[in-house]
């Protein structure tokens, strides 16, 4: 029989790994994805099968916590077939070489600091780098497109649906033959919301013996859009009249993107005041180049921005900052600032200097548009912690704090309900990608809603399809 195992993202939200394997058929991966927060130790452990027995990884979409372990698979023997959409590859260079980079500039830190004290014996090397992201784009890849089913083995055939997460992310379904008979597994990857800028509706699938569906919000429901559209603005639009300045910690893909959009439809609307808007990214602003070049899959509007101003993100108040020395100039404008800035969770980037600056002033404010996991820095600004360790600098937070959560990428409770009741057929439910206290809350709201018991997902658990 064939069976499935989740290697990260089981009961944790982030480090998505699982394994189909097929009776007389390929083995399977889908997404192979990093660990963040307190559980990123995970990291640099064996991945609990080998990578050699891999004979094909599809890819659901392009972020960290979905795409960040492929190297250190491809190092560790890995040398199946990529299949995923084109765009999807194209964001995952982006993200692969920012967190190679990172992880150097982490390593060649901590060994300096070692070095002092003749212990640089003890330093971890990072988990890959510039050279093993490299050897990723050497496999061989398949690349298709959104509804169009593909025989990617003997009797086994994969067709990815729009997820509205992220550009071109993707539903999964498999489809094989198992003792005559055709199954039908599905892995939702990480569904997006109704109220996107963005992006387009997440599609509906039909039919799944199995489905294994995120739950990184199946604890709650979103504010409306409406409504936190309206906070972000009073929000932005105060504190800059108060002469402060506004900092928002933000994932390079999809929710800069979405920041943008909303910005430009204040200056459009003379809304906003007279400010600087700075995408402090390197990272974000290569994938914010990326959407570009894919915009027929964006949103109606975006390709209207495009039409009328040859650019679907930019406008007057907008400025790019690439260089660290043109980051570091920011701290030198008292106010009137927007710095977008990563990392999303605030556990590394140029985000961490402008808290350093800016976070013990009263005047400005801190907006968090995106989830923040547990053991995150962000995590702790959110939760109230007032004094926070900075680059060995202690920094007490006077900075109004906001968490507006509609904007959140991620579909809601009410949202990955509404997805899963358009089954026609639906068999058996298993959570992944969600806390495992969230994850019960949702279990039981599947259970109260749609009349059908719910499994949470354990580590390397097996389950027979």
């Amino acid at each position: 029989m064939a069976f499935a195992r989740s290697f990260g993202a089981a009961e944790v939200v982030t480090g998505s790994c699982h394994v189909l394997r097929i009776e007389s058929g390929p083995t399977i991966m889908v997404d192979c994805g990093m660990f963040q927060g307190v559980v990123e130790d995970r990291n640099y452990e064996p991945f609990g099968f080998d990578p050699k027995e891999i004979d094909i990884l599809l890819v659901t979409h392009a972020h960290l916590d979905h795409i960040g372990r492929i190297p250190k698979l491809v190092k560790e023997g890995f040398a199946g077939r990529i299949i995923t959409l084109k765009s999807t590859m194209d964001l995952a260079r982006v993200v692969l070489l920012d967190a190679a980079h990172l992880m150097l500039e982490e390593y060649q830190t901590r060994y300096r600091k070692a070095q002092r004290r003749g212990m640089e014996a003890s330093v971890q090397e990072p988990l890959y780098t510039k050279e093993d992201v490299d050897a990723v784009y050497d496999l061989p890849m398949t690349f298709i497109k959104y509804g169009k089913t593909t025989e990617i083995a003997k009797n086994v055939e994969a067709t990815f649906r729009n997820a509205g997460h992220i550009l071109d992310s993707a539903t999964i379904e498999l489809d094989f033959v198992q003792n005559g008979a055709t199954k039908t597994i599905v892995f939702s990857g990480d569904l997006g919301n109704h109220n996107d800028m963005v992006m387009r509706d997440p599609e509906i699938v039909k039919r799944a013996d199995a489905l294994y569906i995120e739950s990184t919000y199946g604890d709650r429901n979103h504010k409306g859009i409406a409504e936190s559209v309206a906070e972000f603005k009073e929000a932005v639009v105060n504190t800059l009249l108060n002469q402060g300045n506004v900092l928002i910690p933000s994932f390079a893909i999809e929710r800069t993107q979405e920041i943008l959009c909303l910005l430009k439809q204040m200056y459009d609307a003379k809304e906003l005041p007279p400010c600087r808007i700075f995408l402090d990214s390197p990272m974000a602003i290569a994938a914010t180049r990326v959407y570009d070049e894919y915009h027929k899959e964006l949103s109606r509007e975006c390709n209207d921005y495009l039409k009328r101003d040859g650019t679907i993100f930019e406008f007057p108040y907008l400025h790019y900052t690439l260089k660290s020395e043109d980051s570091r100039q920011i701290n030198s404008i008292e106010s009137g600032c927007i710095i977008i800035a990563g990392s999303g969770m605030c556990t590394g980037g140029r985000i961490l200097h402008h808290f350093k600056h800016r976070l013990w002033n009263e005047k400005n404010t801190v907006l968090f548009v995106g989830y923040q996991a547990e053991g995150t820095l962000g995590r702790q600004i959110v939760e109230g912690e007032r004094h926070l360790r900075i680059y060995h600098e202690e920094i007490v937070v006077r900075a109004s704090v906001y968490t507006i959560n509609g904007f959140s990428a991620h579909a809601d409770q009410h949202d990955l309900l509404e997805w899963m009741q358009a089954f026609d057929e639906l068999g058996k439910i298993f959570l992944i990608h969600g806390e495992y206290e969230k994850q019960k809350v949702f279990k039981e709201a599947i259970l109260e809603k749609m009349g059908k018991k719910a499994h949470i997902v354990k580590q390397g658990e097996k389950i027979f399809i």
